[in-house]
């Protein structure tokens, strides 16, 4: 794998769009689809005076280096390109200074790259081979028959280096490109080459401007000096003549005021710079400056702005990047861009013109358009998911939106930015503790092709984009035989269901994951009555017979996969009812009987045995004289740890406390109660106990932050929206029955759990509570294992293989009394493991069948890229993105397009994936977003174009080295020289080959036109 990126020549990079287009409607993976036509034909003035149809592009970063990202967003309705900041330091020199990978677009995005990785010179080609090539692509697809997009040039980071010869060369070129070879050279190809275009005319080509861009953006670094900024701000006014906007940094704020309205919104856990706070410009140089700056500009007849936001410098603390600080954007640089913003303003009110960039998406675009911000940049949400085809909605927003400019209502920003800090979305928790969606499973060089939801996330493996689609289409019942195929409580799941599913849903990297939960539920309100009406019992398959200890969700989830299959099972639960801590513990305002008795009813429809008040007392291998198998599914009921080291006795537990108020109807707990505890069972016992008689005030004590509470967010929103009060950083220390004594803790360093650390401060308060709740996690009680002779590990966990099964030979153990308290649908996902292996010991089939819903392609390629805020009731759904279906994620995300989705016959998925190597700079950021536990960008197979490249990776992949001749290295790594047909490689290799040589001539042409940088040295064959 190199990290060099090679420059496509304008005669390969023209074909490759032409022929693309050609073969799949798409240019660079941009779907014809995803173009953007403007609807009503307007333009507007933007602050510079130019016309441009949108007032949105990509901000100087990783979506405007290469031709082809430029050509990628101008396709999908960018129209203002800022083009990445070039200075002195440039080529190797930048190479060898970024890590990789170098984005982390996870949630909020991180990057430790700044300006270009090519040399300047490269920079300039690039630039002008894209500002070419839109010209002609604009007018041979019909988006434009005329010029209606604008250039932004990036140049930095300080005035001496500005001066010298490199960076003075390429601004003046940028002026007037009309004698540099990059711009003959491109036009008169387009010239020489009519005859392959139906529309472009001589004309068309004659009328392309040499003056590339005449504006300019001045990038500094941070701790640049105020007087240095203004040098280079009235360099370019004065002696360049150029309309200047400066980049500005949230470190105006001062380090407190950052560190304030992060911590309101949650981003607590980020850790500001506090020498770049210290160093970077102040407010009262700044007014002072702009100030001067304006005047000036007024007086060469120029305009003059700042562009907010530049970046936002922190430290890595949790091993996001691999170097010591990184850069900020995205979600939480948007509250502090539009403080900025707010701040600079006000002196001036509102007649200093804002490019603004800074957490910008489909969502906030209008708002910031009609605040008087122009133009508007991006750069993280282009990362994520959708990628380029992002700019589509984007740009149809802001059709409906722009105005030419007028200035920034300061008054409006106000209220605005009041807003934005109490706007749930804008928090940290609305992606509710979602950190990576990536799942566990090896990528494959084929059929790659996931959806999350139900491969990873799921325990069952539910076919839920198959009954999301059903449902949306009203079709409950065949939903509900797709549900209840590989879930045996579909009205308990659809009600308090952990939903992993959701963490794993792509849309989290869109704006909100699906509902999914939700819509199981729409299901199994409307269709699972009928549906257990027409449950036959099915015959018994076996003599085998098989007895299952406990009656909870686990345990009747294992009875029901078996009966269903044909095999003879008891449970034996020794309370009254069914469905354990469900129906005992957790509170009936969560769950009814009636739900959960719904649910039962499928169980005892298949003919499932039940025997109720009924302990089983006796040793596993008695109960295996009359069974064969022994499945224990107990849960874990046992006490968990004190919430205080003294005065243990006087608390109360969770389970206990619970309990006595769904199954007794009540607790006294005087009128002042205390929940020790962060998970869900503590917003339970809070929530509860604040409907007991008598209770005033029930308090929650946490010894973290929110943002670390292991309960689901919606839970904890519940126990807030309810009023209830919660002590953050706060441990319990004893408790007499009736004064808590409780120690301050402070934050530490992260530790292994991707928390941070706690430790007291030696500050000690007192509070009166008459009752004090532990809620700080249930034990198994092990005493059966230990009886049975079960191996236990050295933490008192029974030692079990991946089937689940004991070390005593058909003895299984599912659900919480494995390793303790975990989830419903956890518990049921070792059923399903268990019921299937002892099928297979029993030579039987099971009954798991493959549902297939399908949406038209055109249907899931509409709905990418476009943010869609959530639906209610069934419609929810039809945000469902089929992932395994079409995911190609990693194509989207990939900033220089080197991950290709492409047809080929013979295989599972729609398309395959090919990683173009001379394309990619090894940012990282597909590895991000793939669904799978590896890297596209290390583990597809890849398309080399240089010896030098081939030989620095261990990829997978093909070099061609003759009109016939490969040099393919193979799946176990071995390099052979191949030509199609000989029998050398694999089938899957072979059928890549093939079909890249014969369909996609245009991926190969670089090969032999693409060179090496001058630094390098090349590798003898």
């Amino acid at each position: 794998m190199s990290e060099f990126m090679r420059k496509i020549p304008f005669e390969q990079l023209m074909n490759w769009c032409r022929e693309e287009y050609k073969k799949d409607e798409t240019i660079f993976g941009v779907h014809k689809e995803k173009f953007y036509f403007s609807k009503s034909g307007k333009t507007m003035k933007n602050v510079f005076g130019e016309d441009i149809t949108t007032p949105v592009g990509p901000a100087a970063g990783p979506q405007s280096q290469l031709a082809q990202n430029i050509i990628a967003s101008y396709l999908t309705g960018a129209r203002f390109m800022e083009i990445k900041t070039v200075q002195e330091i440039d080529g190797k020199g930048i190479q060898d200074a970024v890590p990789r990978p170098c984005i982390f677009a996870e949630d909020e995005c991180y990057n430790q790259e700044w300006s270009t990785e090519l040399t300047v010179q490269q920079a300039f080609d690039e630039y002008v081979k894209a500002y070419v090539a839109i010209h002609a692509l604009a007018k041979e697809l019909g988006i434009s028959d005329k010029k209606d997009f604008a250039y932004n040039m990036s140049v930095g980071y300080n005035l001496e280096d500005i001066k010298k010869e490199k960076t003075d060369t390429y601004i003046n070129n940028l002026n007037d490109a009309s004698n540099t070879p990059a711009f003959k050279d491109s036009v008169q190809w387009l010239k020489d080459n009519l005859d392959k275009f139906d529309n472009l005319t001589e004309e068309d080509i004659d009328a392309i401007s040499p003056v590339v861009c005449n504006t300019v953006t001045i990038s500094t670094l941070h701790g640049c000096p105020a007087d240095e900024i203004e040098s280079i701000a009235s360099y370019m006014l004065t002696e360049k003549n150029m309309d200047t906007f400066v980049k500005m940094n949230p470190t105006l704020l001062g380090i407190d005021r950052a560190r304030e309205i992060a911590n309101k919104l949650n981003f607590d856990y980020i850790s500001f710079s506090e020498t770049n706070f210290g160093l970077d410009l102040k407010f009262d140089q700044a007014v002072e400056m702009v100030g001067r700056l304006l005047e000036l500009a007024e007086e060469k007849g120029r305009v003059f702005g700042v562009k907010i936001t530049n970046t936002c410098p922190v430290d890595t603390l949790r091993n996001e990047l691999p170097n010591d600080e990184m850069y900020m954007s995205g979600r939480s640089l948007y509250p502090l861009s539009v403080a900025t913003a707010l701040l600079i303003s006000e002196p001036f009110g509102g007649k200093l013109p804002i490019s603004y960039s800074g957490g910008a998406d489909a969502f906030k675009l209008a708002d910031l358009l009609n605040l008087g911000f122009q133009p508007i940049t991006v750069a993280t949400t282009i990362l994520k998911p959708g990628g380029y085809s992002r700019f589509k909605q984007l740009a149809e927003i802001s059709e409906e939106t722009m105005f030419d400019y007028k200035g920034v209502d300061v008054e409006a920003l106000k209220k605005y930015f009041d807003e934005l800090l109490n706007t749930w979305e804008n928090n940290k928790l609305y992606r509710e503790k979602v950190g990576s969606r990536k799942t566990d499973s090896k990528l494959p060089l084929v059929d790659c092709f996931k959806a999350p939801c139900k491969d990873g996330g799921c325990p069952i493996e539910q076919q839920i984009p198959e009954y999301l689609k059903l449902v949306a289409d009203g079709n409950y019942d065949e939903a509900m035989k797709v549900i209840a195929n590989d879930n045996t409580a579909p009205t308990i799941l659809g009600q308090i269901c952990a939903h992993h599913c959701q963490e794993h849903c792509t849309r989290v990297d869109y704006e909100k994951t699906l509902q999914i939960r939700d819509i199981k539920l729409i299901a199994a309100d409307n269709a699972q009555d009928a549906f257990v009406k027409n449950i036959k019992p099915a015959d018994i398959k076996s003599d085998k017979k098989v007895a299952v200890i406990g009656a909870g969700a686990g345990g009747i989830a294992v009875a029901s996969y078996l009966r269903r299959n044909g095999v003879d099972v008891t449970v034996f639960e020794k309370l009254a009812k069914p469905y354990g801590i469900i129906s005992h513990v957790i509170p009936e305002f969560r769950i009814s009987d009636e739900q959960i008795n719904r649910d039962f009813a499928i169980a005892e429809a298949q003919g499932v045995n039940f025997k109720f008040n009924t302990e089983v007392t006796e040793n596993y291998s008695e109960l295996k004289k009359d069974y064969d198998y022994v499945v224990v599914a107990t849960g874990a009921w046992k006490a968990g740890n004190a919430p205080v080291k003294e005065g243990a006795e006087k608390t109360t537990d969770a389970l206990d406390f619970l309990w006595k108020v769904r199954m007794e109807g009540g607790a006294d707990l005087g009128k002042r109660v205390a929940v020790v505890g962060a998970g869900d069972v503590a917003m339970d016992c809070t929530r509860t106990a604040a409907k007991q008689d008598g209770v005033e005030e029930v308090v929650l004590i946490y010894r973290r932050t929110e943002s670390y509470m292991p309960a689901t967010q919606e839970e904890v929103n519940e126990v807030k929206e309810e009023g209830h009060k919660i002590m953050e950083l706060t441990q319990p220390v004893s408790y007499d029955g009736k004064v808590l004594k409780c120690e301050a803790m402070e934050l530490g360093a992260f530790d292994a759990s991707g928390r941070k650390s706690i430790s007291g401060t030696g500050e000690f308060s007192e509070y009166e509570f008459d009752t004090v709740i532990g809620a700080t996690g249930a034990k198994v009680d092990t005493s059966a294992f230990e009886a049975n002779g079960l191996n236990l590990d050295d933490r008192g966990r029974v030692q079990l293989l991946p089937t689940n099964e004991s070390s005593v030979e058909n003895v299984y153990v599912v659900g919480d009394c494995k390793a303790g308290p975990s989830t419903i649908v956890r518990a049921m996902g070792d059923a399903k493991k268990v019921a299937i292996d002892i099928l297979t010991k029993e030579g039987l089939d099971n009954d798991f069948e493959k549902f297939s819903a399908p949406l038209d392609d055109q249907d899931i390629y509409a709905r990418k890229a476009f943010l869609d805020p959530v639906k209610e009731g069934k419609e929810e759904g039809t945000r469902c993105l089929q992932c395994d279906h079409i995911c190609e994620v990693c194509a989207e995300v990939c900033p220089n397009r080197a991950n290709v989705a492409f047809n080929i016959d013979g295989y599972e998925n729609l398309h395959q994936i090919v990683h173009i190597d001379g394309m990619c700079n090894e940012c990282g950021n597909c590895g991000v977003f793939c669904p799978h536990a590896d890297n596209p960008y290390k583990d597809k197979m890849t398309i080399f174009w240089t010896l030098n490249d081939f030989v620095d990776s261990t990829n997978k992949g093909f070099l061609r080295i003759s009109e016939d001749t490969y040099k393919v290295r193979m799946e176990n790594g071995n390099v052979v020289d191949h030509k199609i047909g000989d029998g050398k490689i694999t089938e899957d290799m072979e059928n890549f080959l093939t079909t890249l040589v014969n369909d996609y001539a245009f991926m190969w042409d670089p090969t032999d036109h693409v060179t090496l940088d001058e630094w390098e040295t090349p590798v003898q064959a």
